[in-house]
């Protein structure tokens, strides 16, 4: 099934969110992650693996494609954790053309339900965090949304979805001011890169999609773990990436040859990766992208339109990543400045 996918990330103006209805890109995509499955799919709701995720608060072993165990982190003054895997970056082939990559870790999971609700929720937040001047009640917390923007999907141990990417930019600075560690997206060339770490895949084992999923999303890491250590890289709900959307991914790779990113000139298109739970399986491969559109927003009474939310996208998440070398205090104020609009 297709879909139009959406986003926003305001530059200078804090106003509406994405634009461009939501059409696959254009660039050559090879074969790079399509992994068509061959087994049946399993029965529509069904289990999509055997392999359970590790229990809260554990350890795994490496998996092949990472270079260090799981860090598991708790967020402060909170019992709620997540698990970053770490990749070691370098040289990589991409779908559209070769580039390099600084080494990252990057969160096995997509952000969740309860992760988010922490960030969403005053009391539910503590005061403890890294940042000595951290005030839970100054925090910039998402507005109430104009209806349920997961649909009703989204509860305890599902990923957190409907957020606009600017949302969940805040919740990424948020983290950050939590944790003292520097958390954002990840570019469209360290997700996939992160996605072809863990091929080979069978889809019907790895991912939820249009044939196995119901039609609806699942919890997190219940469909198998990949080679990398990563679970729902494809399928389940769609991630937002760091990017402005370019139709011209190559050209994004040799504009900047090191850690390419193409930053926000303009308020909209943002690109989207993965596929969903309610997409074709044909659609989930590492190479396949997106475009947002304001169609995610189009039952959104308000005006101007909220800035957290869309009231069309609950197939859309996001999952973070963690740069190992991070950039200075004075370079990642100037980031979150670019990204946010402020």
């Amino acid at each position: 099934m297709t879909r139009a996918w959406p986003e926003l990330l305001l530059i200078v103006l804090l106003t509406a969110a994405c634009s461009t209805p939501r059409v696959a890109a254009e660039d050559p995509a090879p074969a790079a992650g399509t992994a068509a499955a061959e087994d049946p799919a399993p029965a529509a709701g069904t289990a999509a693996t055997e392999d359970p995720a590790p229990a809260a608060g554990t350890t795994p072993a490496p998996a092949p494609g990472a270079t260090a165990s799981p860090d598991t982190l708790t967020i402060p003054g909170t019992d709620v954790q997540f698990t970053m895997v770490r990749l070691a970056g370098g040289a990589v082939e991409l779908s559209a053309g070769t580039t390099t990559l600084s080494p990252f870790w990057i969160q096995a999971h997509e952000v969740t339900f309860d992760e988010y609700a922490v960030f969403r929720n005053p009391d539910r937040d503590s005061p403890l965090a890294a940042d000595p001047d951290y005030d839970v009640d100054a925090v910039a917390r998402p507005s109430p949304p104009y209806e349920d923007p997961s649909g009703g999907q989204s509860r305890p141990g599902y990923p957190a979805t409907g957020m606009t990417q600017w949302g969940a930019l805040q919740y990424a600075r948020w983290l950050s001011q939590k944790t003292g560690d520097f958390y954002r997206l990840p570019t469209e060339a360290e997700w996939e890169y992160a996605c072809l770490e863990g091929e080979p895949r069978d889809v019907n084992r790895h991912a939820w999609h249009w044939d196995n999923s119901g039609e609806e999303m699942h919890p997190v890491g219940s469909a198998a773990v990949d080679a990398a250590g990563l679970y729902d890289m494809l399928g389940n709900v769609a991630e937002w990436m760091l990017d402005e959307y370019q139709e011209d991914f190559t050209a994004v790779l040799r504009a900047e040859p090191l850690d390419p990113w193409a930053r926000p000139e303009r308020l909209h298109p943002r690109t989207v990766r993965g596929g969903a739970y309610d997409d074709d399986p044909a659609l989930l491969a590492c190479s396949y992208r997106l475009e947002s559109t304001l169609d995610w927003k189009r039952r959104d009474p308000q005006i101007p339109k909220s800035f957290w939310w869309n009231t069309d996208s609950p197939f859309l998440g996001f999952r973070l990543v963690r740069p190992v070398n991070p950039p200075s205090p004075e370079e990642q104020a100037a980031f979150w400045a670019l990204v946010l609009g402020e």
